[in-house]
């Protein structure tokens, strides 16, 4: 059995025309203060892959274009969709509103494991993704839907926030096509 590894050309991705044209998965990410621009490009990245509907950087969260963002996102911020808001809390409360099921990626009393977690394909959702260093405020955790949480066996108390985002837009992407 051959592994030969395949050249760009051959790995038949579409155009960038071609993604915002294509029909997305009905996720939204949320970046609720990240302060890394390196962050924050990858989560854009990996947005792209798994064709994520929309990302929304809020507070400090660094925004594009900018050339930090740019050296992870690898022109992903020119295909994803994207908006920033002001506060994560009235953005929470704008998208339940508009029926979109909102949940905290975060570590807490009765969190739902990303294992345990079954979306219903007949809804849209958002993931709200924390501080590097806080986590998601209380008070938006408080606004959301719920809260799920990515399972750990280690001594570490959590992820990267961008390796965190990856893990849960696999596995969502998994679990909803």
């Amino acid at each position: 059995m051959s592994h030969k590894k395949l050249k760009l050309q051959e790995l038949n991705r579409i155009s960038a025309n071609e993604f915002k044209e294509a029909e997305k998965i009905p996720l939204i990410i949320v970046l609720d203060n990240i302060r890394s621009f390196n962050n924050v490009g990858s989560v854009f990245r990996t947005a792209d892959s798994f064709r994520i509907e929309k990302i929304f950087l809020c507070g400090i969260t660094p925004q594009p274009p900018h050339r930090e963002i740019h050296k992870t996102a690898l022109g992903a911020t020119e295909t994803v969709s994207w908006a920033y808001a002001v506060d994560t809390l009235e953005l929470v409360q704008s998208l339940r509103s508009s029926g979109v099921h909102c949940f905290a990626i975060e570590q807490t009393e009765n969190s739902t494991m990303l294992d345990k977690f079954s979306p219903d394909k007949n809804n849209r959702y958002a993931f709200v993704f924390g501080n590097e260093v806080d986590g998601v405020r209380q008070d938006v955790i408080d606004n959301c839907n719920g809260v799920v949480e990515v399972p750990q066996f280690g001594t570490k108390h959590s992820l990267n926030i961008s390796v965190c985002a990856g893990v849960v837009m696999w596995d969502f992407c998994g679990k909803f096509k």
